[in-house]
């Protein structure tokens, strides 16, 4: 099995910084695609940046310019750069990655997320 490990949420002031990193271990032979998604308390989990294996970047319009998205192949791992954070920021935030983990068996899989709030 696969496990994804999100770490680095916190409180942070409007207009701060915060960095989340998703940790993958178990069987993997490659990640492909991974990505951070959000959901805020009474809304529907929303896409907030995706990433490929080579490193092509997509980021929702109410983001961009504001988040970093990045990988290291080698560690497994993602992180998230998020500055000039806003109060509509805050929600929980879920790694996901599409995982190979034998020549047969490919799944996709999402960390326990982590809280992050802006407020003042």
């Amino acid at each position: 099995q696969v496990q994804l490990v999100e770490s680095g949420g916190g409180l942070v002031q409007p207009g701060g910084s915060l960095s989340l990193s998703c940790a993958a271990s178990g069987s993997i032979v490659i990640i492909y695609a991974m990505g951070w998604y959000r959901q805020a308390p009474g809304k529907q989990r929303e896409l907030v940046a995706t990433i490929t294996r080579a490193g092509s970047t997509n980021y929702a319009d109410s983001v961009k310019g504001r988040f970093t998205i990045s990988r290291d192949n080698a560690k497994n791992t993602m992180y998230l750069q998020m500055d000039s954070l806003k109060p509509e920021d805050t929600a929980v935030y879920y790694c996901n990655a599409d995982v190979r983990l034998t020549y047969y068996m490919r799944n996709d899989y999402w960390g326990q997320g982590t809280q992050v709030t802006v407020s003042s």
